[in-house]
């Protein structure tokens, strides 16, 4: 460890949870590509998620206010710089008054545990998750002591590249690590990367309009809005639904033009890494059907839209057994955003 960092101590005192019931808990969707990878990358990518967890639940946390947040998520980035001891974390965590019963809760009250079996994997891939995982937090940070205020499209792609681009990174960069033919490819990932992230985070925010609004967040930008002459919060009032859903069809477009670019990322993976081809398309195929009926329908302004268990267990099938073909995969893609 470099000079002049915090040296981390093992906890004692607790047993070691579960990581695959604690990633189940926080993300079944996720969870179902994760395991299905291979076991090198399952364990790295599983305990990455659970990092990446911590971060988003300081910064979606409904209860604290921005300020601590913020300081939270400052605190976080010193940990994984190696600066601050874990476990002050925790402890702050321990003090506030959070529900125990929340999933997302518990995982960030075991930040100390999952920083501990991530020094278990190569140096290199640790590497890769602690800055990716860093500068996310501190990006969230910036947004949060910003305030719920998204100007224009730039804004929103800044706001959703620090929460869901930087994920696309850490993951191509895992995936070269693991496979040289990918790492070959790794210059040509890099963009596409950053526009799958953008895909599944457009579709996120799209799904929870009802919800961030709710907890005091717009991520519609104000310039769509403006011109349809709204001001953000009146996108939810019942009387300006009509003229919202040109907003929200204006959303979906742009998170389909992400979309066919992650799916490019997709189709340039060699087809014998099968099972990290599943892990991305899942997510993505998920996204585009949740697109497709979000689509013209108001209730999306009035609750969230979800695809069905079935909807999801037929993508996997479906997937998995003719997904290695690129051009199968351009095929189904249509027959799902088309609905």
């Amino acid at each position: 460890m470099m000079e002049g960092r915090i040296m981390q101590i093992e906890p004692q005192t607790r047993p070691v949870p579960d990581f695959t019931a604690m990633l189940r808990a926080v993300s079944r969707t996720f969870a179902l590509g994760i395991e299905n990878l291979p076991r090198t990358l399952r364990e790295a990518i599983t305990l990455a998620y659970l990092m990446f967890r911590v971060s988003d639940f300081l910064e979606d946390n409904a209860t604290m206010p921005a300020d601590r947040k913020v300081q939270l998520l400052r605190l976080w980035a010193r940990v994984l710089d190696g600066e601050v001891d874990p476990a002050d974390l925790v402890a702050r965590l321990a003090s506030d008054e959070l529900n125990p019963d929340d999933p997302e809760a518990i995982v960030a009250r075991q930040a100390d545990t999952i920083l501990l079996h991530l020094r278990r994997l190569p140096e290199e891939v640790q590497q890769i998750v602690r800055d990716e995982v860093r500068e996310t937090s501190i990006g969230m940070a910036r947004w949060q002591e910003r305030g719920p205020l998204v100007v224009n499209e730039d804004d929103l792609d800044d706001y959703m590249f620090e929460v869901a681009g930087r994920v696309g990174y850490m993951l191509t960069d895992i995936f070269a690590w693991y496979a040289a033919p990918i790492r070959q490819l790794r210059d040509e990932l890099m963009p596409l990367a950053r526009e799958f992230g953008l895909a599944l985070q457009t579709v996120n925010v799209i799904r929870g309009l009802r919800g961030d609004y709710e907890r005091g967040w717009i991520f519609v930008p104000q310039s769509y809005c403006a011109q349809i002459g709204l001001n953000p919060p009146d996108l939810f009032k019942p009387e300006n639904f009509d003229r919202a859903m040109q907003v929200v069809n204006k959303l979906a477009d742009k998170a389909e033009r992400h979309l066919e670019l992650g799916l490019s990322y997709i189709k340039k993976i060699p087809r014998r890494y099968h099972r990290v081809r599943m892990f991305c398309v899942w997510p993505l195929f998920f996204a585009a059907r949740t697109l497709a009926i979000s689509r013209g329908t108001r209730s999306v302004l009035e609750s969230e839209a979800k695809i069905s268990r079935e909807e999801v267990r037929q993508i996997i099938l479906d997937t998995n057994r003719w997904g290695w073909s690129n051009t199968w995969l351009d095929q189904y893609y249509q027959t799902l955003r088309a609905g």
